[in-house]
């Protein structure tokens, strides 16, 4: 009967505007709350074949879509772990409730923004119990080959904010030039002392103690010296010494023309340096390549440190931590050293509108959204990890707003609808009387 059919499209219609309301007020609840994903109502006319001339009413139904793949601006922050995505990708979260409780594998959820910190345990979580999570790195800071098509190799982030950390000096860069005049005939060859701070491996602070002796002809000039290197770690031991010299060519002049090896380790023109064994271990010490204004140079009467640089820090403690554009985790220290120890890549997968919606702006992969890969950020089709951001709600309170004007027009009609076919089955019934 067309008019119970009506009457069911009347229905259909009150039960598809009040989803399409659901859906307005969820993201008029949600303009504010960061990285919220707004919903979208679609609705979907249901076509019954008419039978003998006459037409049957099918009504309407309606799909929900959260439109995961919207973004929406970044505002900034006064955080460095306040994160959000710029750009294609997600980054990977756990429930801190499956960390504390040590399962084996997490059950990995992801979102594109988060207000992280460090909690009392050392692990970068948001208010709502969430755990970042990413690459552990070695212990140089590298970051191994993990597994990219599974979250299986991700771990929780996770510092000891109490430990002390330490870099051992490994190269120190020479910048110096000595007199060309100390080694003219008739000079008073005076020794050039230059004491080389360095950091053992335990952040104990130590010196090479560099001594230029020059050369003095009985007539001319030599331009050549005698480097001794000593270790206060081994007792004032002598780790190196060199016998350097220098050309006076018109085109290089000062610039050194030889390195000869006495004791140490054998000079290296590829790279200008040579090898020296402290007590700790082997620090490379730059001396400059032949021929180079670069590293040792001997010029004119003055003795001049116009650079010397090294590496290594001394002991210091836990102080912050940042997220790089490329996912990279790196903790400072108050020695001014940093560390890389972890990195967060980027989840992408082929329909991210297709993963299952969870609370907290959580979202978690399904057979529909498709196989999930893990890029490094910035490569592939991924975007990058921006720090002191966060994404604000995609919901367009204008849009929003017009959307439910509609949506109650479009209620009331339908309800209209019902209202005219009960008038038309009571006249129905008139009949009979």
């Amino acid at each position: 009967m067309t008019l119970s059919s009506s009457l069911n499209a009347g229905v259909a219609g009150l039960s598809a505007n009040a989803s399409r309301l659901a859906s307005i007020s969820d993201n008029i609840a949600n303009s504010s709350t960061a990285g919220y994903k707004r919903v979208q109502t679609d609705f979907h006319s249901m076509v019954i074949s008419t039978n003998g001339g006459t037409y049957t009413a099918g009504g309407v139904a309606t799909t929900t879509t959260r439109m995961i793949d919207e973004r929406g601006s970044l505002i900034s922050t006064s955080n460095s772990t306040d994160l959000a995505v710029r750009g294609r990708g997600m980054l990977p979260v756990a429930s801190l409730t499956d960390v504390e409780a040590d399962n084996v594998g997490l059950n990995m959820m992801l979102t594109t923004t988060g207000s992280f910190s460090t909690n009392a345990d050392g692990m970068l979580t948001t208010e709502t119990g969430l755990v970042l999570l990413g690459w552990p790195a070695l212990p140089d800071g590298t970051i191994p080959s993990y597994s990219r098509g599974s979250s299986s190799s991700l771990e929780a982030i996770q510092f000891n904010t109490t430990q002390l950390t330490g870099e051992p000096t490994t190269s120190v860069d020479l910048g110096v030039n000595l007199p060309a005049a100390s080694t003219i005939s008739g000079a008073a060859g005076d020794i050039e002392n230059l004491p080389i701070e360095y950091y053992d491996n335990l952040g104990n602070s130590e010196n090479i103690q560099v001594e230029f002796t020059p050369t003095v002809p009985g007539a001319g000039s030599s331009n050549e010296w005698t480097m001794v290197l000593t270790d206060s770690a081994s007792g004032g031991a002598v780790i190196g010494e060199y016998t350097l010299t220098f050309t006076d060519s018109r085109t290089a002049g000062g610039a050194l023309a030889s390195v000869a090896m006495v004791s140490g380790g054998a000079y290296d023109a590829a790279t200008g340096s040579v090898i020296v064994n402290v007590a700790g271990g082997p620090i490379e010490v730059n001396v400059g390549e032949l021929g180079s204004s670069a590293g040792l140079t001997q010029l004119a009467d003055d003795f001049n440190m116009s650079g010397v640089t090294k590496d290594g820090s001394p002991v210091g403690t836990f102080t912050g931590v940042e997220v790089g554009i490329d996912g990279m985790v790196t903790a400072s220290y108050d020695n001014g050293a940093t560390r890389v120890v972890y990195q967060v890549p980027l989840v992408d997968m082929a329909n991210p509108n297709g993963m299952i919606a969870l609370d907290s702006q959580t979202y978690m992969p399904s057979d529909t959204s498709g196989a999930i890969y893990l890029w490094d950020a910035g490569d592939g089709p991924t975007g990058d990890v921006v720090g002191y951001a966060r994404e604000e709600s995609t919901t367009d309170v204008a849009t929003e707003l017009t959307n439910m004007i509609q949506t109650q027009r479009a209620y009331s009609s339908s309800a209209k609808i019902i209202q005219t076919v009960d008038e038309m089955l009571q006249e129905t019934t008139n009949i009979k009387r």
